[in-house]
């Protein structure tokens, strides 16, 4: 995407307030032809606000949105509503309904009228002859419920995916998508950003999933403060410009202070006002006094209440199976969970994860197989639905319970305290519940569940409506934590960095273990799907086993120094080849977690950085064959 693209739509100078809040402040943004804007901010910044704005659903308090002429928009919002008197299928073609319209008016014309070239035209544009085949595809992949359905009968989740896959099939010129993975599993995050990388038009989206963005988005728009910074590139990217604007912004507000405090001690002397250098130096004190200096952001300092002691045996999983309804979800699954595990659970919707959770912690009796759990194993369950918070009451009574401390390790914890590390100011902890933001909310359940302890944490879908900045902290929380932490997520992300092994429930009624994070179980698993070694290593781009390049020219010899190179490169492919299988030995053993657990991490980066060299070595190595044969 460039600036120098034609502009699809553009909002100019937005200010938006709720009350005495704030959250658009003459705030501009753009979209060109093939922007792929991922907009990022915390909980209650205005993200949505800003959607609905741009999406013609809401008008700004001052400020001008122009669209494009004949632009086509199509937005899902966070509060979608679906047409109750219709089907699920019914629902999802009317996304479409610009294109039906214009199918509807091309069949209805005689076959001499002027004007059938002109829909011909639009239609193939829209790839609407192709409508049907690609409604269909997008339920498959989406795993929306039969086109029959009917919507009344429909859960949250299954909504959701309907509602995104009427956004998905209308082949608008721009998509405007809040919150598009929630609800999906990794397969149908997986095809949503094949089909945005595909995508012919421009989108802007808004997520917490930080693989998803760095997968399609070009560009980052931050919202803060009420107003847009931009930065080149997906998530990672922004992070690391962000720091870069950070730190360029510190050392301007350093040089400032630094300032105010020599003035303030000339000040202090007593110099005569009156004279008119004095009086100069005067209005430029105060001319950069009133500079506002850069915003310091607040992160949540999560630390979860240090647990008690684990004995010698946590969890011992033996032959496990569940069949609910008369489905087997899963069967023979053994597992022992060990201190300082931090496990990740991934599979599709309605697989039995959550079922999984509740036979370990009791709440669900299984079918076969036995649950033994160590004496002082004491649970901490955190419940996809995360309870249910009392509007009326305030925060500090929502957390209480009674109360007025948390038990922290051997110490106590103020409750004030304790919220305070959940970002809750002091005006902020007296406010009732129903006043608070999504993100607010989300942070209050945290603080009340996790302040019950535990030193094996149960977290179903923990991320669920958390900000990036929130994501983060937790992240690194759990990290730190001394005990077992078992977690069900579909955000890639979040897995790949906390997880030190995936639960993976797979399509054969099976629970399979891998030890690593959820992007090496991935590569693992389609190195074992691949028909050939080289498919089957994982280890091979495709530009390694391409046809000769350019290089190879015709009938160049090699080189004296090239043919030494070609000789030495299969010993040292084998030498990498050994190290790999080396490290993936360890991965694979038993004992693993008790002799390599804290080098975890490390080891990944090892195997990755093998796996990049033998790409290399393979590259080279099909490159100067393709010179010898050619000569």
């Amino acid at each position: 995407m460039s600036d120098s693209a034609p502009a699809l739509i553009t909002a100019s100078e937005l200010v938006v307030a709720f009350n005495d809040r704030v959250v658009l402040d003459n705030a501009t943004l753009a979209l060109h032809e093939g922007s792929r804007v991922g907009l990022v901010g915390r909980n209650g910044a205005g993200k949505s606000t800003f959607l609905k704005v741009l999406a013609g659903q809401r008008t700004p308090d001052s400020g001008t949105v122009a669209p494009r002429r004949g632009l086509v928009v199509s937005y899902l919002s966070q509060e979608f509503t679906l047409d109750p008197k219709k089907n699920v299928l019914e629902n999802i073609r009317d996304g479409a309904r610009h294109v039906l319209d214009l199918i509807a008016e091309f069949e209805s014309l005689p076959a001499a009228s002027k004007r059938h070239e002109v829909l011909e035209e639009r239609i193939a544009h829209l790839d609407g002859w192709n409508l049907d085949n690609r409604i269909e595809t997008a339920m498959s992949h989406l795993n929306t419920p039969p086109g029959d359905r009917d919507i009344n009968t429909l859960s949250g989740g299954e909504k959701r995916r309907v509602a995104m896959c009427r956004t998905l099939v209308s082949q608008p010129d721009l998509l405007i998508l809040d919150e598009p993975t929630n609800h999906l599993d990794p397969e149908s995050i997986e095809w949503v950003a094949e089909f945005l990388e595909n995508f012919g038009g421009a989108f802007l989206v808004v997520t917490h999933d930080r693989w998803f963005l760095d997968r399609v988005t070009n560009l980052t728009a931050e919202l803060a403060d009420g107003r847009f910074f931009t930065y080149d590139g997906g998530y990672t990217e922004y992070l690391l410009a962000k720091a870069d604007r950070q730190a360029s912004e510190a050392v301007v507000e350093h040089k400032r202070q630094m300032f105010l405090e020599k003035e303030l001690a000339w000040v202090r002397k007593g110099p005569r006002a009156q004279r008119t250098k004095s009086k100069d130096r005067f209005d430029r004190y105060y001319e950069v006094a009133d500079q506002k200096g850069p915003t310091i952001e607040e992160d949540v300092d999560l630390v979860i209440p240090p647990p008690p002691p684990l004995g010698n045996r946590v969890v011992e999983l033996s032959n496990l199976a569940i069949t609910l309804g008369g489905r087997t979800l899963f069967r023979n699954f053994s597992h022992t969970f060990e201190n300082g595990q931090r496990i990740g659970v991934a599979g599709r919707n309605g697989v039995g994860k959550t079922s999984l959770l509740k036979a370990i912690i009791g709440e669900l009796s299984p079918s076969d197989g036995t649950v033994k759990i160590g004496q002082l194993t004491k649970f901490n369950y955190v419940d996809q639905s995360r309870l249910q918070l009392r509007e009326e009451r305030t925060v500090l009574d929502e957390v209480s319970d009674g109360t007025e401390f948390v038990i922290w390790g051997n110490g106590k914890l103020s409750l004030r305290s304790y919220l305070k590390r959940f970002l809750f100011t002091d005006d902020r902890i007296n406010l009732q519940v129903k006043h608070l933001s999504g993100g607010e909310r989300s942070r209050l359940l945290l603080a009340r569940i996790l302040k019950q302890g535990g030193n094996f944490l149960i977290l179903d879908e923990p991320t669920n409506d958390l900000d990036l900045n929130t994501l983060r902290v937790l992240e690194e929380a759990l990290i730190a934590f001394p005990g077992v932490v078992l977690v069900v997520s579909h955000d890639r992300y979040f897995l790949n960095r906390v997880c030190t092994g995936i639960l993976s429930f797979e399509s054969d009624e099976r629970i399979a273990y891998s030890v690593g994070n959820y992007d090496y179980y991935v590569e693992k698993k389609a190195r074992a799907a691949a028909p050939t070694r080289e498919a089957a290593s994982g280890w091979l781009t495709n530009s390694a086993v391409s046809a000769p390049t350019k290089s190879a020219g015709k009938g160049r010899k090699l080189s004296f120094k090239e043919a030494r190179e070609l000789d030495g490169i299969e010993p040292e492919i084998l030498k990498v080849e050994q190290e790999i299988g080396r490290i993936e030995n360890l991965f694979a053993d038993p004992e693993f977690h008790k002799t390599h657990s804290a080098q975890t991490n490390g080891l990944l980066s090892e195997l990755a950085a093998h796996k990049a060299n033998l790409n290399k070595l393979f590259a080279r190595w099909t490159e100067l064959e393709a010179i010898k044969a050619a000569s």
